[in-house]
């Protein structure tokens, strides 16, 4: 599933590709993308002559801001946004076509068809479902060391579990989760409310290192995800722990070992990653 850096990758790339334009029609041919309104009739009509004045991002949802709409869209595990020349040929899977006036298209395709769009009224967004339960936006100023204290406060829940919560911390997965942990030093079973105030902040500025570098590489391509102009991501390469069980640390060379933590892999080092134990990681 794209996480925050593949998100906030393809929201930079649709906005050079996109915003500006004015969506002449609305094709669905999968009604169930379209959550709100129920009609996907209704979602179309309402969307004709209307501009993309940009696209934004809250966690993993992208918000794609018209004149008095907004379609909060979520890619779930495999949905992509392509720009196409209204004469390409449709691969399959393509579910939502945008027609804009000048002859291009954007087409939304999804094999997994488990993405979702919702259109909502200009400055309503927040007020509901989707958005209205997101937690800490990890990239914004308010993320702090003390925002971060406060929502893991009195939880007891392993972190790693914690740290998926889309309400405490909005837009980190798996992938990103694992990788803060490691370089944080800290165990994914650890009990979230245990940490010590250096472990925290600690954790706080992994967790935006973590993502600030993988915004900047693009994101992570280890299934299919590729960027709003087909591009693949290349933090992969840089990652430390995750999807490398069996395969030596690369701080100590102990053998990096995988469990399952609130039903998700994990990936973590025996040696870095003590139960109880914190140490900054390379």
């Amino acid at each position: 599933m794209p996480e925050l850096p593949e998100v906030e990758t393809v929201k930079r790339t649709l906005n050079t590709l996109v915003a500006g334009k004015t969506i002449e029609r609305v094709t669905v041919s999968l009604p169930r993308i379209v959550r709100r309104p129920e009609d996907p009739a209704l979602f179309a009509a309402l969307l004709e002559g209307q501009t993309v004045r940009d696209i934004e991002r809250s966690g993993k949802f992208l918000r794609f801001n018209l004149d008095g709409w907004v379609i909060v869209s979520h890619l779930r595990m495999e949905g992509r946004y392509g720009l196409y020349a209204s004469g390409d040929s449709v691969e399959k899977h393509t579910h939502v076509i945008f027609h804009f006036t000048d002859g291009t298209e954007l087409r939304y395709r999804d094999v997994r068809q488990f993405g979702t769009m919702d259109l909502l009224p200009a400055g309503e967004e927040f007020s509901g479902a989707p958005l209205h339960k997101l937690g800490l936006e990890p990239l914004s100023p308010a993320f702090t060391a003390q925002a971060l204290e406060e929502k893991l406060a009195g939880k007891k829940t392993r972190l790693k579990t914690v740290l998926l919560n889309q309400e405490v911390v909005a837009g980190i997965g798996n992938i990103y989760v694992d990788e803060t942990l490691f370089r944080a030093g800290l165990h994914p079973e650890r009990a979230a409310n245990s940490l010590t105030r250096t472990e925290l902040e600690r954790l706080h500025r992994c967790i935006v290192d973590i993502l600030t570098e993988a915004v900047a590489a693009g994101g992570s391509s280890v299934k299919s995800y590729v960027n709003g102009q087909g591009e693949s991501g290349s933090f992969q390469d840089q990652h430390r722990i995750y999807g490398r069980k069996g395969q030596p640390c690369r701080n100590c060379g102990t053998p990096i070992e995988r469990i399952v933590v609130g039903g998700r892999g994990t990936h973590y080092c025996p040696e870095c990653q003590k139960p109880g134990q914190g140490g900054t990681q390379a």
